[in-house]
């Protein structure tokens, strides 16, 4: 997407490797042939040229890596694609805005691969799968599995703030076995997800959405973005404050608003000069790598860790626990998400994405510059550190299990109810979430369009 070549990709280059663009299917066996005839050529480039994916093979991890993650979760796509435009998303770029798919029988194949080798639980990894043509036909293949042959199979998905208003999505994908989903909420403020081209999420539907997969008992993840142009400190952890109160979402985890190559956002702020870090192993969405225009960089670290402080309270923690309990979602597996996230964060330093409750370090495992250390010095220093560790992790989960079991222990808790859970009616608009300047301004586009739509003069 860049005019001029970036220097690590030449500097690659320059070293003799072969750099391969695009996706694998109905390519990689001749670029193995190339390799095995000494021949391969600087730059295989399929990026104009993707692929169909139905019909073709699916990578297959053996159940002996699979089971190293929590939960032996293993992963395969169902599609490629996304029609929407997000600035900050790569996948538009790298897989293209066309739905591409596999077919029900592709589906059912790797589902049997998968089950002969022990494993039952999947994560659909497509970015959308509720804007994946096939959906339909996927989840009835996978229901007749469930239903008819009753095999015992569970489902991780990503969808978007939509998804609610397909007919039967979220009842069919209660049956297929969806335990949890991950919705892009990225933002609660209009004229951000607006500035990011992510005109699909409207804020006046998130209540409904998110009650929706409340009432088939299905764990809800929302990513959430935090460094929009129009971002302050104080505006972030008050938004915080009014997705707790009036969003029944299970999960929060935040991200910087990150330039990532292959993304709009990074092309821009590369044509404008903008300075980025060099450092592309920081564009992991939970590094700052540029400036922003109202917070400096030390400012924007401390609210992005003060953002997970503010939704990861011990209070409220328990409200989302007694959520689950008064809408059937499994209070035990959502305790141990937190568990996970909180201590991620608070303990080790690093995204729940990228950690666990075990950190293992190889002591010649250093990244190139960095010096090997003294074994008297590295492994008295890891075993103090994991010990430490492991006590923090242990009194965290403690602390959570004490709060579970006081709120298992109510014997009102089936009868629990707050501002979230309130059934949406024709007052929405009073609530803090359209307070804002912002969301008075889209309220007011919204009426127009009702009006307009109506005949009305407007």
């Amino acid at each position: 997407m860049l005019k001029d070549r970036d220097p690590y990709v030449q500097k690659a280059l320059d070293m003799g490797v072969s750099l391969f663009a695009g996706e694998a299917e109905g390519r990689l066996g001749n670029v193995l042939l190339d390799a095995s005839l000494n021949e391969l050529h600087p730059v295989y480039n399929f990026m104009d040229d993707l692929p169909n994916i139905e019909g073709v093979a699916s990578p297959l991890l053996p159940a002996e890596r699979v089971h190293l993650t929590a939960g032996a979760t293993t992963s395969f796509d169902a599609g490629r694609g996304c029609p929407f435009a997000c600035s900050f998303c790569t996948i538009i770029n790298v897989q293209g805005r066309k739905s591409r798919r596999r077919s029900p029988d592709d589906i059912e194949a790797i589902i049997r691969a998968n089950l002969a080798q022990g494993l039952h639980s999947f994560f659909i990894t497509d970015d959308n799968f509720a804007r994946n043509k096939d959906w339909e036909a996927i989840l009835d293949r996978v229901i007749m599995l469930r239903e008819v042959e009753k095999l015992k199979i569970s489902f991780i998905i990503q969808v978007d703030t939509l998804c609610h208003k397909l007919p039967n999505f979220i009842e069919k994908c209660k049956r297929a076995g969806v335990k949890r989903v991950f919705i892009g909420l990225e933002n609660i403020n209009p004229d951000n997800l607006l500035g990011a081209k992510k005109r699909q999420n409207k804020i006046t539907d998130y209540r409904q959405m998110l009650l929706a997969w409340k009432s088939v008992g299905v764990v809800t993840y929302c990513g959430y973005i935090l460094g929009f142009p129009g971002d302050t400190p104080e505006s972030i952890i008050s938004d915080i404050e009014v997705i707790k109160r009036e969003l029944p979402v299970d999960l929060l985890e935040f991200f910087y608003l990150t330039p990532l190559p292959g993304s709009e956002d990074h092309q821009k702020l590369h044509e404008a000069g903008i300075e980025m870090d060099e450092d592309l192993n920081k564009y992991d969405l939970n590094h700052d790598v540029t400036g922003h225009s109202k917070m400096s960089r030390d400012e924007w670290r401390q609210t992005y860790h003060k953002a997970w402080e503010t939704y990861y309270t011990d209070e409220h923690i328990e409200t989302v626990i007694r959520r689950c309990i008064a809408t059937g979602t499994s209070p035990g597996k959502t305790t141990f998400f937190i568990v996970w996230f909180r201590g991620c964060i608070g303990i080790e330093s690093i995204h729940p994405l990228e950690g666990g409750f075990l950190r293992i370090k190889s002591r010649r495992n250093r990244r190139e510059g960095l010096p090997v250390e003294n074994p008297l010095v590295f492994y008295p220093r890891y075993v103090i550190e994991t010990l430490s560790k492991q006590l923090k992790w242990i009194s965290l989960y403690i602390r959570m299990r004490i709060i579970y079991k006081r709120v298992k222990r109510d014997p009102a808790r089936f009868d629990y109810m707050d501002t979230a859970l309130a059934p949406v009616t024709d007052h929405e608009e009073e609530r803090d979430l359209f307070k804002t300047e912002a969301a008075q301004n889209y309220l007011d586009k919204v009426h127009r369009n009702e009006r307009v739509s109506r005949g009305e003069t407007v």
